[in-house]
């Protein structure tokens, strides 16, 4: 992932990386599309499933969990996954790390289950990060978690296999610009051990393009492709990449292959964009603590709310939202992690009718929360409940019903008037977090100029904290 993420990283590391941001960021216009021979319709009609997710599992776990942040006894500042580079590991002494890689605490099905009960609708998982190490079995390169382990077993493998018996979508990230083990592969991205130099064009054609091949096929649908990073990409070596997705039509890539190729999705990184990214796909990913890979000493946890506010702010603004959880090296997803994704799941059970399949909200702001919508519905999302429980929505529309999500049997009061429509919730919120308010309106939404003026209550807001924030 993006090193800028950390204050820590070098000045040479920030400027060579801010060129990677900028692509990943961009908007339509800054680069050629994916050549897919798709009509619009066509176009919409791959990529609706995953406008309708809406909430996607990232998975960063490799070879880096071993260190887990320490090397030779010292702590490695950075990201986790980054240790290699950040350190300046030789080649032959990271790769000896293979040898104490034994994730035998692994389960597939327990963490798609987990998965499925936090209401995510897709995974993607780090297949080959930029040290170089494939979690999946490849003819290509020996230094992969079947071959160079005691584990000797393809997690990719069972977590396909997962996916298909409890129906989850499931995805891949790659480094294919930017490898620190294959020679060739660090020529763009600085080396500092001459195992490490090669010619570039040999490890994408010998390395890159044949495990990606490999992905491709023997892991049955793959729902999205997660490139990761573009930089020194050439057009010539981004066209070798996508004659290689041939097998898998229906893929949705991301915009950071590089090549001058646009791919499918945009993905701001640590952020959601103050208005989203009208007229484009884009999904933001972030990481519930500091680092995307396991750091053993990485305790400064997002507590559960800040998380919940970034899935309704992205959903809000017509965007995806992709959480990051970093497995250690036995193979198990942290304990902290799975509270807040159990939290986050109870909190969809409830109210995720208000982010699966919705669009952006019609309004430009709200003084108490945000809102979704869908034909013929608007969901207002109260995270500030109102001290004389009444919302200002600066609707024109006729509404023929509002409820709490919570509680639809109960109908809310509602009264119309120059500025908007006044609706009359109870006294203290139902939900301690984030309440839905529905409302049930006639035509598309027809938003006044007036912006409501409602008074939050006092709420204690909890910032992001220690390890016993929850």
């Amino acid at each position: 992932m993006n090193a800028l993420v950390h204050p820590t990283f070098s000045k040479f590391q920030a400027l060579l990386l801010s060129a990677v941001f900028a692509l990943s960021t961009g908007t339509a216009e800054d680069v050629l599309s994916t050549p897919k021979n798709e009509t619009p319709v066509q176009y919409d009609a791959r990529m609706g499933w995953w406008r309708d997710a809406r909430f996607g599992l990232f998975i960063h776990w490799g070879l880096y969990a071993v260190p887990a942040g320490t090397w030779k006894g010292q702590p490695v500042p950075g990201l986790g996954e980054w240790i290699m580079h950040g350190a300046k590991i030789p080649v032959k002494d990271y790769a000896a790390l293979a040898g104490q890689f034994n994730p035998a605490k692994f389960n597939a099905d327990e963490w798609v289950s987990l998965a499925k009960g936090a209401g995510v609708k897709y995974i993607v998982i780090t297949a080959k990060h930029h040290d170089g190490f494939a979690m999946f079995r490849s003819k290509f390169s020996h230094f992969n978690i079947h071959d160079a382990t005691p584990f000797k077993r393809d997690p990719l493998k069972e977590l396909a296999e997962a996916c298909r018996k409890q129906g989850m979508r499931l995805g891949f990230l790659y480094s294919q610009s930017q490898d620190w083990h294959h020679p060739g592969g660090a020529a763009n991205f600085g080396s500092w051990d001459k195992a490490q130099k090669g010619v570039r064009r040999d490890y994408i054609r010998n390395v890159a393009v044949p495990q990606i091949r490999e992905l491709m096929t023997n892991y049955g649908p793959v729902a999205e492709l997660w490139w990761d990073t573009p930089e020194a990409m050439t057009k010539e070596e981004a066209e070798l990449f996508m004659t290689a997705l041939k097998k898998q039509p229906g893929v949705i890539c991301n915009n950071r292959l590089g090549g001058g190729f646009k791919g499918d999705i945009e993905t701001p990184e640590q952020r959601i964009p103050a208005r989203g990214q009208p007229g484009v796909d884009w999904e933001a990913c972030m990481t519930m603590n500091e680092t995307w890979g396991y750091k053993a000493t990485d305790f400064n946890w997002k507590p559960v709310p800040v998380l919940l506010d970034q899935l309704i702010d992205a959903a809000s603004k017509g965007g995806n939202y992709l959480l990051n959880v970093g497995p250690n090296a036995a193979g198990e997803i942290p304990a902290a992690s799975i509270k807040r994704l159990n939290m986050i799941g109870a909190w969809l059970k409830i109210n995720g009718e208000a982010i699966y399949g919705t669009t952006a909200s019609p309004f430009d702001r709200l003084d108490y929360g945000r809102a979704t919508q869908k034909p013929g519905k608007i969901y207002l999302h109260v995270s500030a409940w109102p001290h004389d429980a009444r919302l200002l929505v600066p609707l024109g529309n006729k509404i023929k019903k509002a409820y709490l999500l919570s509680a639809p049997k109960q109908e809310l009061e509602t009264t119309a008037g120059e500025t908007g429509v006044l609706v009359n919730v109870p006294a203290a919120p139902p939900d301690p977090m984030v309440s839905v308010v529905v409302l049930e309106v006639e035509g598309k939404p027809e938003v006044l100029a007036v912006e409501p003026m409602t008074f939050p209550s006092k709420i204690q807001v909890v910032q992001p904290g220690g390890p016993g924030a929850p």
